[in-house]
């Protein structure tokens, strides 16, 4: 299911334990019993336009606190309809079809409210907009799951929705669960067919040694050229950001690591700016596009809590890596976060960032400048002091033990005494 649109799925129902950050939405029948569940992870990218005629961007993920009213369990002539709905007048539904033996998705709706203001700050439209596809799923067995534990994108004109770890089933018979699934093709592995019948070659005698070649050293990357970004609220920048951007990525086990610096001469930055969420998005000429996410720890602090990176191939969308349980950048509000030294951030384990010059304030913004830093360990001069109390401490060891030494010595020639 979504494989070209990229849906990821997860269950684990044949064990009994269910991923406690993901979205679990479940449908009863009339007799109280579930009919049809399922259970996702879902981030939402929706570009909008401003009543300013600016472009914005607006993120934010599927809660855990959903409601499936309007749903329908289905029979053999009517087909199961799932409908979670979420926030201010947001949705995501998809319905099913089945043969005699199998089921599988239909078509996916995503509708999302454009005049919910806490999301789309000062859209120039109103009301519930939709997004339809047709779903690619494949037939499930009537007694089977779908699983798929890969994550993947699907992006379709200003939306991009990202799903991963999620799961469901429909048809479900007596309320109970299936043990057993059918599992998508992104995360069945590759075998590969062990060679057989090989033909051994005789050694070749007198052959004449070439002179060994040498293999040219690669070119290094150069450091990514620096660029402040800014992301506005109305007529006052509400969050800026400035750096030097690589990517260290791989798109598979077998492919080999990437290094792609972020031009700037080519890089727009769009975004929304929130009471406790703030978020830029750096598009690299329709290429790349870069989505960080700035949240608040209570009313003291802020930091990175997510990044998005997806790239266009031939008008497709792959997603190159996705976090939104980060930690980095952290510093007090009302200040902004400076590291002048090289940094590398891990998002996932195929996609890492390298910043260069790194300043961020993503909230309380005034006059569109930055305010007071609060300077990295990297930058700070404590970061001297480490290696400076190592050496004091082993000195002060020296010295003990030197003490020790003569004090043992000094008792070792008193000898005895005559009475």
């Amino acid at each position: 299911m979504y494989s070209c649109i990229g849906l990821a799925f997860l269950l684990l129902l044949g064990c009994g334990v269910l991923q406690s950050d993901a979205t679990v939405a479940e449908v009863l029948d009339q007799n109280n019993k579930t009919c049809i569940y399922a259970e996702m992870m879902v981030n939402f990218t929706v570009q909008y336009e401003t009543s300013n005629s600016t472009l914005s961007t607006a993120e934010f993920v599927l809660p855990t606190n959903v409601t499936t009213a309007g749903s329908i369990c289905g029979n053999k002539t009517v087909t199961p309809f799932l409908k979670i709905s979420f926030g201010n007048g947001h949705y995501w539904s998809i319905n099913f079809t089945h043969s005699n033996t199998s089921y599988h998705g239909d078509v996916f709706i995503f509708g999302y409210n454009v005049s919910d203001s806490t999301i789309f700050h000062n859209a120039s439209q109103k009301g519930v907009i939709k997004v339809v596809a047709n779903d690619t799923m494949p037939p499930v067995p009537m007694d089977h799951y779908y699983r798929c534990m890969s994550d993947d994108v699907f992006k379709q004109g200003n939306v991009t929705q990202t799903f991963w770890n999620v799961s469901i089933q429909a048809y479900i018979k007596d309320g109970n669960l299936s043990e057993n699934a059918t599992v998508c093709s992104a995360d069945t592995p590759t075998t590969v067919a062990p060679v057989t019948n090989i033909t051994t070659i005789a050694p070749v005698t007198n052959v004449t040694t070439a002179a060994p070649t040498t293999t040219p050293k690669p070119t290094p990357t150069p450091k990514p050229d620096k660029e402040t970004y800014k992301v506005s609220r109305g007529n006052d920048t509400c969050l800026i950001i400035t750096m030097g951007l690589q990517l260290n990525y791989s798109t598979s086990a077998q492919a080999p690591w990437e290094v792609k610096n972020i031009d700037p001469n080519v890089t727009t930055a769009s975004g929304t700016c929130g009471n406790d969420t703030s978020t830029i998005t750096l598009n690299e000429n329709n290429t790349i596009y870069l989505v960080f996410s700035f949240a608040k720890h209570s009313s003291k602090t802020f930091y990175l809590k997510g990044v998005n990176v997806t790239t266009i191939v031939n008008g497709s969308a792959q997603q190159l890596g996705i976090n939104n349980n980060l930690s980095y950048w952290e510093a007090t509000l009302g200040s902004s976060y400076m590291c002048n030294k090289d940094q590398v951030f891990k998002v996932t384990d195929k996609l890492f960032i390298n910043t260069y010059d790194l300043r961020v304030q993503p909230f309380n913004v005034t006059n569109g400048e930055y305010s007071t830093a609060v300077e990295c360990f990297l930058d700070s001069d404590l970061s001297f002091l480490v290696p400076v109390a190592v050496g004091v401490a082993l000195s002060f060891l020296i010295i003990l033990v030197l003490i020790s030494y003569l004090i043992g010595r000094r008792k070792s020639r008193t000898g005895y005494q005559s009475v």
